[in-house]
């Protein structure tokens, strides 16, 4: 957990800065957040939050090490990323998250690899928190549709767009933030029939 840790420590220490951004970006995106806050919903985000836990759970119970990785859920879509070390872990955490009620979609993007020291996590949390800021300063934006993840540098994008044209804003904020090496681009647009189909039987 201590890398967890980490990364929670570093996202709160940028939140001071991100506060004084929050404040200019009110005025200018204040229609735009109302309307992108009505895609998920209160209901989605409690949904999003259960399932969340309720994977962490499972993970628990199965003595899977959860350290190097993450998950982002948007609307029962879940994208785990990260890394383990052997291909029978990461077939059981993937199985995990299959199992719990309410799943649409699992996104495998979890890597076989070694784990990677504090200096790797520094960066990706400085990755995140740079993207998460300037996605909020977009006017363009609705930035509240968007969950962002890193891992080694690879930006892992979820969520939902109004439009063709704002993904493609949003990726070009992805793409040109320091340090990110791929980008790994899951959203879906407004209409996408995905978005409401039921989770599989």
């Amino acid at each position: 957990m201590v890398q967890h840790a980490i990364r929670t420590a570093l996202a709160l220490a940028a939140l001071p800065a991100l506060a004084a951004c929050v404040n200019l970006a009110i005025g200018a995106a204040g229609q735009v957040g109302v309307e992108a806050v009505r895609e998920r919903g209160l209901s989605g985000a409690a949904d999003d939050t259960g399932t969340r836990i309720a994977i962490t759970r499972r993970w628990i119970a199965r003595g899977i090490y959860a350290d190097n990785l993450y998950l982002q859920i948007w609307e029962g879509r879940v994208l785990v990323s990260g890394a383990v070390d052997s291909a029978a872990t990461r077939a059981e955490a993937i199985q995990s998250v299959w199992e719990v009620e309410g799943v649409r979609e699992v996104i495998n993007e979890v890597d076989i690899v070694p784990r990677y020291g504090v200096a790797g996590y520094v960066r990706d949390v400085a990755i995140v928190n740079t993207i998460n800021g300037r996605l909020l300063l977009a006017r363009d934006i609705a930035s509240v549709n968007y969950s962002v993840d890193a891992v080694r540098g690879k930006v892992f994008l979820l969520g939902v767009a109004q439009s063709e044209a704002e993904r493609q804003r949003v990726l070009a904020v992805v793409r040109s933030a320091p340090g990110v090496r791929r980008v790994a681009d899951y959203v879906l647009l407004r209409d996408d029939p995905r978005r409401f189909a039921a989770p599989p039987g």
